[in-house]
């Protein structure tokens, strides 16, 4: 993959898009969102106004001030909002797959949670203009001194590096699969002595892929391009160790490093470049349909080591195709939370500032999360929580609505995106300017404010794992320029 690459800063990280792909989405947009008007049961105005600002936050993801929270967060509001509900009720009658709760259906019901979603996005849209104007953006110079210590080791031990990575990278994810050491939706088989279940916790979720960040940069800081196979080493371990996390969520440190690589890169130049994209994407998508297949395969069997049921010294398993069939088509559209958790909270009269400080003091427990027990008429009502551990979720938008009020709501989501842009600017000065990197760590923060809801107090230690993940990597970098001499004077780079 060869590059012939303008700075960030000289029309902001997707500028190698092409105008006609976001004039043909624009098309998209405008005839899925007239066929929703024909069906919408409340205001049209309304779903205008949402309309409008859904897909104002998903487009500020993309202009030159932009930054990868922009682009993340943006992107899984949209999914979860405006697509969702508009196709839902274009096509569906407004009926959803997920529960709503006592939502009632009725159009004044449908326009009260448009009108909390619409604040919410306002927030973020607000607070990314302030991050661009004041604060924090790439299109700015900013000085830096690069991981220089890095990028000499990877320069002399290139072949053993990505050896071991992707040696290493299998047998954490096969250990995690066989001793259910961390996987969703399935109680902790095993713990680790010395705090070594977190440390398998952390590098499956974004310890390993911060270390494909590294390289991909470093494959293109010491060459100015990546070759195919480099990439495809990284996407074998997201594919690894999605499948021991039993996740269908492959696409998301996937797509963030080949997002990240593409805008460094300032996308495709030339013919090779666009065929070495061609390859990239195809064996990304054919990993992805393999890595949600075989999971909701697992998910779907009746296996003693999700259940706890042995049968002699076999797994019983009793798959229903047609069942894991149907879970990888409703993931598509129905998996990205958003709208029903909104409808959720704007019908429940519960709403009140007793209900949000009861929800913030959630602690984890094996039986139903707060917002199954009290917003929802759970689904997993009826699922043993000691052996197999499923949750709904409300979503960031949804949770900071508990109260009904809201300039409550569009306070918080200004907050969260202010700290969103904040941590995006960490980690781009004490990562080395790796865009990749911020890409990818950039994604797991805006995943954890869309999917807000679930152990609220206890996402500190999340965005603490994702600031110590970079100490880590300034710190290797910090050993290596003094363990080799002739780096020690390097000069800051200015970008």
């Amino acid at each position: 993959m060869t590059d012939k690459t303008a700075k960030p800063e000289d029309g902001g990280l997707f500028a190698a898009i092409p105008r006609w792909v976001f004039w043909a989405f624009a098309a998209v947009v405008a005839a899925l969102s007239i066929v929703t008007l024909i069906h919408y049961p409340g205001k049209w105005i309304v779903y205008l106004l949402f309309t409008v600002l859904a897909n104002a936050l998903l487009f500020f993801g993309f202009r030159k001030g932009a930054i990868f929270f922009d682009t993340f967060i943006g992107g899984f509001l949209w999914l979860g909002f405006w697509m969702k509900l508009s196709v839902r009720v274009a096509f569906f009658g407004g009926g959803f797959h997920e529960a709503v709760g006592s939502f009632g259906g009725k159009g004044a019901d449908f326009d009260h949670g448009l009108l909390v979603a619409s604040c919410g996005f306002l927030g973020l849209l607000v607070a990314s203009w302030v991050r661009e104007k004041w604060l924090f953006s790439y299109r700015r110079e900013i000085r830096f001194r690069a991981h220089t210590g890095v990028l000499e080791f990877y320069r002399r031990y290139r072949k053993p590096v990505l050896t071991l990575f992707l040696l290493f990278s299998l047998g954490i994810s096969i250990s995690n699969f066989v001793l259910g050491i961390y996987q969703r939706g399935c109680i902790t088989r095993t713990i680790l002595p010395f705090g070594l279940s977190g440390v398998y916790t952390w590098l499956i979720l974004f310890g390993l892929s911060s270390v494909s960040a590294v390289v991909l940069f470093c494959e293109y800081s010491l060459k100015k391009r990546v070759p195919v196979g480099v990439v495809g080493i990284s996407l074998l371990d997201c594919f690894f160790t999605n499948l021991s996390l039993l996740s269908r969520a492959m696409i998301l440190n996937g797509s963030a490093l080949l997002c990240g690589l593409f805008c460094l890169m300032k996308g495709i130049r030339d013919r090779k470049g666009l065929w070495s994209w061609i390859r990239i994407t195809v064996v990304f998508g054919i990993l992805f349909i393999t890595s949600v297949f075989t999971v909701n395969y697992v998910r779907s069997a009746n296996l003693s080591i999700l259940l706890g049921e042995e049968y002699g010294h076999f797994y019983e398993v009793d798959v229903d195709m047609s069942e894991v069939r149907s879970k990888t088509a409703v993931l598509f559209l129905d998996r990205w939370v958003g709208m029903e958790g909104v409808l959720a909270v704007t019908g429940s009269s519960e709403r009140g500032w007793d209900l949000f400080s009861r929800a913030w003091r959630e602690v984890y427990a094996q039986n139903l999360s707060f917002y199954d027990t009290y917003l929802v008429n759970a689904i997993y009502a009826d699922i043993d929580q000691t052996k197999v551990r499923h949750i709904s979720l409300s979503g960031g938008i949804a949770f900071f609505y508990y109260p009904g009020s809201l300039p409550f709501l569009f306070f918080s989501l200004f907050v969260m995106g202010l700290m969103g842009g904040g941590l995006e600017w960490y980690f781009y000065k004490f990562g080395g300017g790796n865009l990749i990197l911020c890409a990818l760590l950039s994604q797991a923060v805006a995943y954890r404010f869309s999917h807000f809801g679930y152990l609220p107090s206890g996402s500190y230690l999340i965005f603490s794992a994702l600031i110590l993940n970079v100490l880590l990597i300034a710190l290797a970098n910090f050993v290596l320029v003094r363990w080799y001499s002739d780096l020690k004077n390097t000069p800051p780079i200015r970008k």
